[in-house]
């Protein structure tokens, strides 16, 4: 079930263990996971909380250890994050939803083919900005880790804002950066258009994006381009939108020259132009006559007549 207020919400119980229905030889190859306990018949993908700032909201996480032998799994909440491409990630440091989140028990023991069903509490700051708070429960074990995302919205007046930054062109790409400058978690549209001399060139109808871009956080992004102009003059122009009225636009400018053309025009008007200097250059030498390279005796012009 979801996160839900309740005034014993403070009181933690112990972690549950259940017997999981899972047959040992399948359970031997298989690794342990983590996961939002299900309230129902459905299992969820994510933990989903709502609640005004100063409420406190429960919820259980589930450890699964199929395998044949006991798992000590270490629990702890933490800040989602956005990498620089866009995925997503996990602060090292939680100071946001990952520091408001207390589990019954941060250290599990949980037997072989055993599910472990542990209580936490998200203690909302009396302070905290309303909009969305995405954090994470982070489970690690056997030299690994592996998380359940929490969608924590904190209730009161929400912005949503975005800027596209720092557009170039380069070769056959598209590179840009998004910012979302707004408290919400926005997936953004993008669309393309650029103008050459000539007219267009380029024009990308609105696509979603594959981000969830978080509040506060700057990702680098870039649109494939292969078959830009062989020569051209350009402007790009890049327009992003997301829900809630989200939207921004920038541009950049580049050229197209087919250098390796232009090189090779060069060195064609390089040889030309030898060429015809050493031909001018012949043209100006005197004739040699048919006896060139004979000793001969040349008569000195005094205006004597003889």
């Amino acid at each position: 079930m979801p996160f839900v207020p309740s005034p014993a919400a403070r009181v933690l119980c112990l972690a549950a263990v259940v017997l999981l229905a899972v047959a040992p030889t399948a359970a031997a190859d298989a690794g342990w996971s983590v996961v939002p306990s299900a309230g129902g018949r459905d299992a969820r993908p994510y933990f989903y909380a709502e609640g005004a700032p100063g409420t406190v909201l429960q919820d259980t996480v589930s450890v699964l250890n199929p395998g044949g032998k006991p798992l000590t799994v270490r629990l702890r909440g933490a800040d989602a994050d956005n990498t620089r491409s866009g995925g997503f990630s996990v602060r090292t440091r939680a100071t946001d939803t990952g520091a408001w989140i207390t589990f019954a028990e941060r250290t599990v023991r949980i037997p072989a083919r055993t599910r472990a069903d542990v209580p936490f509490t998200v203690s909302v700051p009396a302070g905290a900005t309303p909009g969305d708070h995405p954090g994470a429960i982070v489970a690690s074990a056997t030299g690994r880790t592996a998380a359940v995302r929490v969608h924590l919205r904190v209730a009161g007046p929400t912005l949503s804002a975005l800027t596209v930054e720092h557009v170039r062109v380069d070769g056959g790409r598209i590179s840009y950066e998004l910012v979302n400058r707004g408290t919400t978690v926005l997936t953004p549209k993008l669309s393309v258009r650029a103008e050459g001399l000539f007219g267009e060139v380029l024009d990308r109808a609105p696509r979603t994006l594959p981000v969830e871009l978080l509040p506060g956080r700057r990702v680098a992004l870039t649109e494939p381009w292969p078959d830009p102009p062989a020569i051209d003059s350009v402007d790009v122009e890049v327009t992003v939108t997301a829900a809630g009225g989200a939207h921004d636009e920038a541009g950049a400018s580049a050229r197209f020259v087919p250098w390796g053309a232009v090189a090779g025009t060069a060195a064609g008007l390089a040889v030309c132009a030898a060429g015809g200097h050493w031909f001018v250059r012949r043209r100006r030498r005197p004739r040699e006559t048919p006896d060139a390279g004979q000793p001969r005796t040349e008569a000195e012009l005094t205006g004597a007549v003889t």
